[in-house]
């Protein structure tokens, strides 16, 4: 029987209007000139999905709705895949530069996909300088998380120029809905259940209270939280979360439909060399980047809030629950981003603070609010209950200011359809609640690729943010000493053998141009099953966190480890 949406899942369903979208996407740079006519073409890609669609169940899953909202829809699958719908094709007008680029892909970002259709989009974009081309991906959020996400993209690429052999599907039904007559019964028993749901959700949750976004701001709410906490009997005192009011700043409040974007990559190893000499992690010199950004950004307008801004934080849960649903395994913390701090070494020692209590946290009890919240809502009321919150979220003040995620992605050139790709951004999902600017980073490569999306209308510059983390990332290079005799210049490989921070993973070695690992001198062979491409695409099978999905296939053999992950 087909898979139901999880009632998580569901939230991304129903929160979405005509401004507040719930898809997220990967813009992909493609050097197509080792292809033979030195071109990749509609064609090319769409037999490329035909033979790999197996390996992506989301893009062949479609929603089937419960009739009166009963229930959360149900996911039936599509043997047959209307590519010429899903695989679309356009040329930019000249110079095909990345503002243009950008431009072009932030009016795709900003459209709503077709729910009668599998929820997924690809368009192959022509017409870029230099004579490369792009691949954008939209997938809808409620049928992806991080994990799945990077999944689907490496449904499509290889290691080597050549595409791997990919085995075939193997032969079995698809699975369809229910009937409508059994989809209502099942409604009907659910929303009997749902009060013994809501008196758990209750029990859980106000213990709770100071980790819930919007609620955690209320006066009282740590209060409440700790003293019930300590008539519960806690065995171990949970770590204080402070209090955080979220400023107001010009990318708070209502969003448009209109989106802008921009893009950048700068050096990991860059980024490294600085966590190393200031003993922090990756995560928090990128975070503390962005927080120089939007600090530079913010006082040329002369809107610096003297509060730090509150930045969203996902975070994966992906197998905790060891169940093997692919349903959205993540999770909303949130923390303070130091804008207010003016030296820039403080201001990357309090990210430091601030992302290890929030560590300290999550190891003590993981953040399922919104999980638990989810299952404890009748079905039938959780559309209308989410629309109604962001309204009365976005006019009586934002829960956060911002989104900002880090995930680690695979540190070896990857192909599509024998064109290499040259860089990786990630977009992702701006709403009324969580503010006008979203900023995820993924690693691929040695590089670190940052996607920015913005509201036009509250951030029409965001090209600028772009050119301040490049700014800033050379200021913090320039508060640590320089690189030792012999050592890896920013942007190179390290050396083999960097050692890891205890508890945390090393960051996986890049092949040399012969192709040949480091360490052995063996050739690196491409993986062989659609199990193994997903989990070394990806480069760790993590959104946000350092915990591995159930099942997730080995690594391949030139990655010793992936990248380092976030907080959590």
């Amino acid at each position: 029987m087909a898979q139901q949406v999880s009632a998580f899942d569901a939230q991304f369903l129903n929160f979405e209007t005509g401004t507040n979208l719930a898809h997220i996407a990967a813009l992909t740079i493609l050097d197509p000139s080792g292809r033979p006519g030195g071109a990749l073409t509609r064609e090319d890609l769409i037999a490329l999905l035909k033979r790999r669609l197996h390996l992506a169940p989301p893009l062949r899953r479609r929603l089937v709705e419960v009739p009166f909202g009963l229930d959360h829809p149900y996911w039936a699958e599509d043997r047959e895949v209307d590519f010429d719908y899903h695989v679309r094709e356009l040329a930019l007008p000249p110079p095909g530069d990345d503002h243009k680029l950008a431009e072009q892909v932030a009016r795709l970002h900003g459209a709503r996909l077709d729910r009668g259709r599998p929820l997924w989009e690809i368009y192959l974009i022509h017409g870029l300088a230099g004579g490369r081309v792009a691949i954008y991906t939209k997938v809808h959020h409620a049928a992806v998380d991080g994990v799945t996400g990077a999944e689907v993209l490496a449904a499509v690429m290889d290691f080597e120029a050549e595409p791997a052999a990919v085995p075939p599907e193997a032969a079995a039904e698809p699975q369809p809905a229910p009937d409508v007559v059994e989809m209502v019964i099942r409604g009907v028993a659910r929303v009997l259940d749902n009060p013994l749901a809501l008196l758990r959700f209750i029990a859980e949750a106000v213990p709770r209270l100071d980790e819930v976004p919007f609620v955690a701001q209320l006066p009282g709410a740590g209060l409440v939280s700790r003293f019930v906490r300590r008539i519960g009997g806690d065995a171990e005192p949970l770590p204080e979360l402070p209090r955080m009011a979220v400023p107001r700043t010009p990318f708070s409040g209502p969003i448009s439909r209109h989106r802008r974007f921009a893009f950048g990559q700068l050096p990991l190893e860059e980024v490294k060399r600085i966590k190393n000499a200031s003993g922090v992690t990756v995560n928090d010199v990128v975070m503390a980047m962005c927080a120089t950004a939007l600090r530079r950004w913010l006082a040329k307008r002369d809107e610096l809030p003297r509060q730090p801004l509150v930045a969203g934080i996902p975070v994966s849960t992906r197998g905790q629950a060891a169940n093997g649903s692919a349903a959205n395994e993540v999770m909303l913390t949130m923390t303070s981003l130091p804008t207010d701090v003016a030296d820039p070494r403080d201001r990357l020692m309090t990210v430091n603070r601030s992302t290890r209590l929030l560590k300290e946290r999550l190891a003590a009890a993981p953040a399922a609010w919104l999980l638990e919240f989810s299952q404890a809502m009748p079905a039938a009321l959780s559309a209308l209950a989410a629309r109604s919150a962001f309204r009365i979220a976005s006019r009586t003040g934002s829960a956060m200011n911002l989104m900002i995620s880090n995930v680690p992605g695979p540190q070896t050139p990857l192909y599509v359809c024998g064109a290499r790709v040259t860089a990786l951004y990630p977009m992702s999902v701006i709403t009324d609640v969580s503010g006008g600017i979203n900023i995820t980073v993924f690693s691929y490569d040695g590089r670190l690729g940052f996607g920015i999306v913005t509201d036009r209308d509250m951030v029409p510059d965001v090209w600028d943010l772009i050119d301040y983390l490049r700014d800033s990332l050379t200021e913090y290079g320039s508060l640590v000493a320089p690189p030792a005799p012999g050592a890896a210049e920013p942007g190179e490989p390290a050396e083999p053998g960097e050692p890891a921070e205890p508890g945390e993973p090393a960051e996986p070695e890049r092949p040399g141009k012969t192709g040949k690992t480091a360490k052995t001198g063996k050739t690196a062979k491409p993986p062989s099953t659609g199990k193994t491409r997903a989990a070394a695409a990806r480069g760790t099978p993590v959104a946000d966190g350092p915990r591995r999905e159930q099942g997730a296939a080995p690594k391949p053999r030139r990655a010793r480890k992936p990248p380092e992950p976030p907080p959590t």
